[in-house]
């Protein structure tokens, strides 16, 4: 490739030299330059990208894994366009020049920008571990949200408040994450109070009741109650139960659904749901302001 771009060039210089373009050397090797970054990045794109991705789709990775790839693909096409572009060209030893220097400021680079290659370290652990996809609902060190984009870098989170979150990938793995919806089913735990007075059987039927019939609760495994707590004011029964296929919506719209119609089942039936309340006591001794006042 190195010889037949060298006689390109000369024939290109001459040409330009023949029509009385100034600095018709300089020109051909940008020309010759242009041509072989052009034409080998739209090689990668119309054969090597599609290949890749074809081989992507055959070992059935989801769009978690394929993005990432894919970039660092592309970044490669890249890389090479610009080499083999220099070479066709004749600037062997510009490109020589620029690997020089690139080396000694590798070592530079790596210490100024050690943030920056932990998080492209860990967006591999991401990629290889795959402890959420995208479009999954993750929490973490107080945030949460929908996952909408991974990157080497970079994790992108849409908040439930309608906001973005770009979270360097090193948080993500040096923290502990929770995805609620990593398995195709997810437990769901809602603490009832209700009086000391009031029933419990008829309680824990109704909670039963509730969930049973409720849609979006699975009947395997199968809604449970257990008294929990003994509180100042209530006892505390937790219901049990599962949603198949939980997502962010489905969890808070089954929650909210499966309450309203326990507390409506109580009311009907006449259980209570205690307000927290104290009693004081104590006594107050008003005699020295009294016998005060009528000396005034």
């Amino acid at each position: 490739m190195i010889l037949q771009g060298q006689a390109e060039l000369s024939g290109l210089a001459r040409a330009y030299s023949d029509l009385g373009v100034p600095f018709a050397e300089t020109l051909a090797k940008m020309s010759l330059f242009v041509v072989a970054f052009v034409g080998v990045v739209l090689l990668g794109r119309v054969v090597v990208l599609p290949l890749v991705d074809r081989l992507l789709d055959r070992r059935g990775l989801d769009r978690h894994a394929k993005v990432p790839l894919k970039k660092l693909v592309s970044f490669v096409v890249y890389f090479a366009a610009i080499g083999i572009a220099f070479a066709f060209a004749g600037l062997g030893s510009i490109l020589t020049a620029i690997a020089t220097i690139g080396a000694a400021a590798t070592l530079a680079i790596g210490f100024a920008m050690q943030d920056v290659l932990s998080n492209f370290v860990a967006g591999i652990f991401i990629f290889t571990d795959k402890p959420f996809r995208i479009g999954d609902w993750i929490e973490w060190d107080g945030n949460s949200g929908v996952v909408e984009d991974i990157s080497l870098r970079v994790t992108r989170v849409r908040t439930f408040d309608n906001e973005l979150l770009t979270v360097p990938n090193s948080q993500l793995t040096a923290d502990v994450i929770k995805n609620p919806v990593a398995k195709d089913k997810l437990r769901m735990q809602v603490l009832f109070g209700i009086g000391y007075d009031d029933d419990i059987d008829a309680a824990t039927d109704i909670i039963v009741e509730e969930a049973v019939s409720h849609e979006g609760i699975l009947e395997d495994p199968a809604p449970s109650v257990r008294l929990t707590e003994l509180g100042d004011s209530s006892v505390g029964l937790t219901s049990r139960v599962w949603i198949a296929d939980p997502s962010r919506s489905d969890f808070v719209a089954t929650r909210g659904e499966y309450v309203q119609a326990v507390k409506e089942g109580f009311d009907e039936a006449g259980i209570d749901i205690p307000y927290p309340n104290r009693e004081l006591s104590g006594a107050i001794d008003l005699s020295e302001e009294v016998v005060t006042a009528a000396d005034d």
